[in-house]
């Protein structure tokens, strides 16, 4: 089956109930399997109620990108930075360059940077000393970070305390962790992502998170490609799936889908300071 035709019925099972107005904080337009297809993505994501995205950059071609796509579509909103993959190859001149995107003022936060344990591909030393140095410049520009975090808790919170970001604030991207975790990156003032991971079966750790997560510091993504939500799971995600990211925590925590999208929107723009969003 051509994919586009069933994305179409995918579409068109939501086309004539009442459409929330949710906000994608984290998710991968920039990305080689849309970047050429954007129109038909962010077209698809409105029919899902999804009218505000962050654009999240990692390297820099997908940098470039997010600023290019937030430059192109109002409603689209980039984050700059260096990911913990990427740490390896950063140094003084993607550092001037960071820089300078950071002062375009279509870039909403620095990100996404962090630590990866799960994957040996930048050493950890230089992981560290590269995440530390771009909250330093966050916080030298007055933006919030967006925040990688795979099986590394420990080391992420340690650094994100001794920076004392409150002042910035930010945001634990696809947060996967326990209620213990939780507690800890919100006492550091931090603002917690769901991704699809919310709406897996067996993630109970983080379906106990999300119960105990205040609604004024959550907010919810796709990090699209990945982390398709159920009931697609195993298919390409795309931001317009963020709506069951909505509606899996809506059942979890036996409210409206509306309630979460809603309060979610406001966080987002808040955090990230958007003037131009429109309820």
């Amino acid at each position: 089956m051509d994919p586009a035709s069933n994305k179409e019925k995918i579409v068109a099972i939501y086309t004539h109930e009442e459409l929330l107005n949710i906000y994608d904080s984290h998710t991968h337009l920039n990305d080689d399997v849309f970047f050429d297809e954007v129109p038909a993505y962010m077209a698809r994501a409105k029919h899902f109620g999804v009218t505000q995205m962050n654009i999240v950059g990692s390297d820099i071609q997908l940098n470039q990108r997010a600023l290019e796509l937030a430059h192109a579509y109002d409603n689209l909103h980039a984050i700059v930075g260096w990911h913990p993959e990427e740490s390896k190859d950063y140094d003084a001149g993607t550092e001037k360059l960071l820089i300078e995107q950071l002062s375009d003022p279509q870039t909403v936060a620095v990100g996404e940077m962090g630590l990866d344990y799960y994957q040996d591909v930048s050493p950890k030393d230089i992981q560290k000393k590269v995440f530390a140095r771009q909250i330093a410049i966050a916080k030298e520009h007055h933006l919030p970070i967006s925040i990688h975090d795979r099986d590394a808790f420990e080391d992420t919170y340690q650094i994100l305390k001794d920076a004392d970001v409150r002042d910035i604030g930010g945001v634990m991207h696809s947060f996967n962790g326990d209620t213990e975790w939780l507690k800890k990156f919100l006492d550091l003032g931090m603002h917690i992502s769901y991704s699809g991971v919310a709406s897996f079966k067996n993630a109970n750790e983080v379906h106990e998170s999300v119960l105990q997560t205040p609604l004024d510091k959550m907010l919810v993504e796709t990090d699209a490609p990945y982390l398709t939500p159920a009931p697609y799971r195993g298919k390409q995600n795309e931001p317009g799936f963020t709506k069951f990211v909505v509606e899996a925590i809506a059942k979890l925590r036996d409210v409206s889908p509306k309630e979460i999208a809603n309060a979610t929107y406001e966080n987002a723009v808040q955090l990230f300071g958007i003037n131009n969003a429109e309820n």
